[in-house]
This record gives structure tokens, sequence and C-alpha cells, in this order.
């Protein structure tokens, strides 16, 4: 199973920036690892896709995205980022990394905390 640790969230004011940060216990965009992602969680809300990206460079963003975010990737040091800009107050969450085995298995990291506020 692998093991996924998110960092970078943090306290930021509207139209401000983060990046995160997703580091696997190994490669990413493997095999055996085909398809990265990341998702957010807000209070009282279902967690919902925030953006994918798999190993042949294909991604996927959410609609309320609208290009303020770029999911990125350094696969060799195992790593997932996402860049986050004009950030707005209903980007509060908690974002949480995801790792899809090439059997469909998902993965979890234990999340970081995102909010938006004057």
């Amino acid at each position: 199973q692998v093991q996924l640790a998110e960092s970078g969230g943090g306290l930021v004011q509207p139209g401000g920036s983060l990046k995160l940060s997703c580091v696997a216990s190994e490669n990413i965009f493997t095999s055996r690892l085909p398809a990265m992602g990341w998702y957010r969680q807000a209070p009282g809300k279902q967690r919902e896709l925030v953006a994918t990206r798999s190993r042949y460079g294909t991604t996927k963003y959410a609609d309320f995205v609208q290009g303020r975010f770029a999911i990125t990737s350094a696969p060799t040091r195992g790593t997932l980022y996402l860049q986050m800009n004009s950030l707005k107050p209903e980007d509060t969450a908690v974002y949480f990394c995801n790792a899809k085995t090439y059997a469909g298995t998902d993965n979890w990291g234990p999340g970081t905390q995102v909010t938006v506020s004057s």
C-alpha cells in the first residue's frame, strides 16, 4: 500500500496562492500507480474531485477550478503538486492526495487544511 503525505496548506487571504505537495512512498505515474489526483472536502460536504493526472499526462479539472489551479508532478521524486491561484473563500477545505493503483484501489493521504479568509 502506498503512503501519501500532503503539505503546503494554511491560511491565505482571498486572491492569494498556495502550492500543495503530496509525497508518495514510491515513484508515481508508473504501471503500478498510473493515476494521481487532488480532492477536497469542506465541512458538511462530500469529498469532491479537484484535479487528476494520469501517467500519460492527461489532466482533468473540476468545473469550479476555472483555470485557477494546476496539477503538476515530479514522478521520480514521488511528488504531486497542486498550484492554487486566485483563491476564494469557497475553496476552504481539507485537501487530500489520491493515488490510484492499476487495480483501481484508492490510497489517500491524511489531508492538509486550506483556509481562505480575510
